[in-house]
């Protein structure tokens, strides 16, 4: 009897490891690829390369030890950053699908966090497309005579409290650009309980973010892989541009030198390397699902470790280089208005909104650069949200593509679908009170669930799946196993700093606030309602797995860690050869 259930549980371990194998290869066939390897490294790029490399990162260098910081950052693009982008490139690569089914294959007791990583860019693009519409509109509004947040004497000014210069945090004045943003862009509210209807200019600029993103995604790689050449290269010519004209411009040097200035006992304190690895988090997009998506369109053998390190470096230097361009334009902000550089700097949408627009006012030729700038924020918001969308469009196509085809008939109207969806559950964000709705849903989404998400990420594909199967995977794919740089990451640095930086995010949580408003209690709870969409899935599909196996608790866990993920093919590695995979071969005989 023993040995009759011994042999049928290795059978039954058997035939899941290899049941998907007709299935996998025949995805591979139908799944559309980029066509050609730069396509897919521009969207690489442009994803990563967003509005947090020119807002956020400036800051937090200045802020957190200046050139300081760059050790820690850099620390993290090594330890963290680079290792587990070039996991989640093999992963969409190898298994040719997305978030979802990939982690089914590969760890059916947390697939939840493949659905938790769609819910999550879901959410994301349901407000990041905001950002677009403020950049469609002070794009427009760049063409006039004269810049319209220049001076206090519009209808929308507070003349009393209005400043037709900078006056620096210090004070109670506002600027004319604060009061451009808050009064004319925003017609802010009070506070979040203070909806005070649509905004029906910027619901017609959001309705056109949509449409833009809608007409480049809408063919999916192929138009995608087009748009990415412009999208993802025309923002550097801006940015050197914006460098050349910013550092012949009087107290430059002295911006410059108050964000690159190490101050080296910051070097010391917990929170600054927390900053630096949650930056790399949120600019790689490390547990977005977006890279594993991506990547699920390449070529089987396609050379994800030179797209990695490519992906990386370009995204570290754009990080350095916007801090370069937006310090030097501060310090003559600091120069014109006889201010210290530190009251001027701000962090958040803020910096590109307020602090930077006031600056191009005051710049030679401003009627060139405001247009350009908002264009750049443009391109550069848009290629990210390709990206987020791409993901749910991917999971339903993956999902339901059998089922919903015959009904839509085309699969560009799956995509208008999502779209659409995206739009509408957006309209909140626009209203008069939205900035507070706003800040609400990036607080609690790309804060507090990213964090959540990036740990059991890792601990499902480091731990559970194991370091020795995902090197056989990138074996097959590019003929040579990771370095030992890569596996002593994955096995032990990265899932270390990962459950630091989630316990340190957990012991210094603050509630959202936006500028001085504190939300109510009901907003908090609405926040964590908002986190919990995407976390809940981990444990119910934890739950879910282990109900529908058989067995005792402990063989349904065994059952639930076994991976599904058709390792079975051609195997050009000799088990004689890596002795981690005889480790592997150990396991999965055990576990059967």
């Amino acid at each position: 009897m023993d040995n009759g259930a011994g042999s049928n549980s290795k059978i039954q371990a058997d035939e899941r490891m290899c049941s998907l194998k007709v299935a996998t290869n025949k995805a591979m066939d139908e799944r559309p690829t980029w066509s050609g390897r730069l396509e897919f490294i521009l969207a690489s790029v442009g994803y990563a390369v967003g509005l947090g490399n020119v807002w956020r990162f400036p800051y937090l260098c200045y802020s957190s030890g200046g050139g300081a910081f760059i050790i820690p950052y850099l620390t993290m693009v090594l330890l963290c950053g680079i290792p587990l982008l070039f996991m989640e490139f093999a992963i969409g690569q190898y298994t040719h699908v997305g978030p979802v089914h990939a982690f089914a294959k590969i760890c059916p007791l947390l697939k939840g966090v493949g659905m938790a990583t769609v819910v999550l860019s879901f959410v994301f693009s349901t407000y990041y497309n905001v950002l677009m519409s403020w950049a469609l509109y002070y794009f427009f509004n760049s063409f006039g005579a004269t810049l319209p947040w220049t001076s206090c004497n519009n209808t929308w000014n507070v003349v009393g409290n209005c400043s037709s210069g900078f006056p620096g945090n210090a004070t109670r004045m506002q600027s004319a650009s604060q009061q451009f943003f808050d009064h004319k862009l925003l017609e802010k509210t009070a506070s979040i309980e203070e909806a005070g209807g649509i905004r029906w200019e910027l619901f017609g600029y959001l309705l056109a973010a949509w449409v833009i993103v809608y007409l480049c995604i809408f063919k999916g790689v192929k138009s995608t892989g087009k748009v990415v050449y412009f999208t993802a290269i025309f923002p550097y010519f801006i940015l050197f541009a914006l460098l050349i004209n910013n550092i012949q411009l009087p107290g430059a040097k002295n911006g410059i030198l108050f964000f690159a200035t190490p101050v080296w006992n910051k070097l010391f304190e917990v929170k600054v390397w927390v900053n630096a690895a949650a930056q790399v988090f949120n600019s790689v997009g490390i547990a977005f699902g977006s890279m594993m998506s991506m990547a699920s369109y390449n070529k089987f053998n396609n050379n994800i470790l030179r797209d990695t390190l490519i992906v990386s470096f370009v995204n570290s230097f754009t990080s350095i280089l916007a801090g370069f361009v937006i310090f030097s334009a501060i310090g003559y902000m600091a120069h014109i208005h006889n201010l210290p550089v530190d009251n001027i700097a701000t962090d958040g949408p803020g910096l590109v909104f307020v602090v930077y627009p006031e600056i191009l006012s005051t710049m030679p030729v401003s009627y060139l650069w405001a247009p350009l700038f908002f264009f750049m924020l443009l391109c550069l918001g848009l290629d990210s949200q390709f990206a987020t969308v791409e993901v749910a469009v991917a999971f339903i196509r993956d999902e339901y593509g059998a089922k919903l085809l015959p009904y839509i008939k085309r699969g560009e109207l799956l995509t208008l679908a999502v779209c659409v969806i995206c739009f509408v559950l957006g309209i909140p964000h626009i209203t008069k009170g939205g900035i507070y709705v706003f800040q609400l849903m990036d607080h609690y989404t790309a804060v507090v669930s990213l964090m959540c998400l990036a740990f059991f990420e890792v601990m499902a594909v480091c731990w559970i799946f194991g370091v020795s199967r995902v090197s056989l995977m990138i074996k097959k794919m590019l003929g040579k196993t990771p370095s030992l740089y890569f596996r002593i990451c994955w096995m032990v640095l990265s899932p270390v700093l990962v459950t630091c930086i989630l316990i340190s995010s957990i012991v210094q949580y603050t509630p959202v606030r936006y500028g001085t408003y504190t939300y109510p209690v009901w907003a908090d709870g609405l926040g964590w309602t908002i986190s919990l969409l995407s976390v809940m899935w981990i444990p119910l599909g934890a739950l879910q797995e282990i109900w529908r196996n058989k067995g005792s608790l402990l063989e349904r866990l065994k059952a639930a860690i076994t991976p599904s993920a058709d390792l079975c093919a051609e195997d050009p590695v000799s088990e004689k050869e890596n002795p981690e995979l005889q480790l592997s071969a150990t396991l999965l005989s055990s576990v059967a």
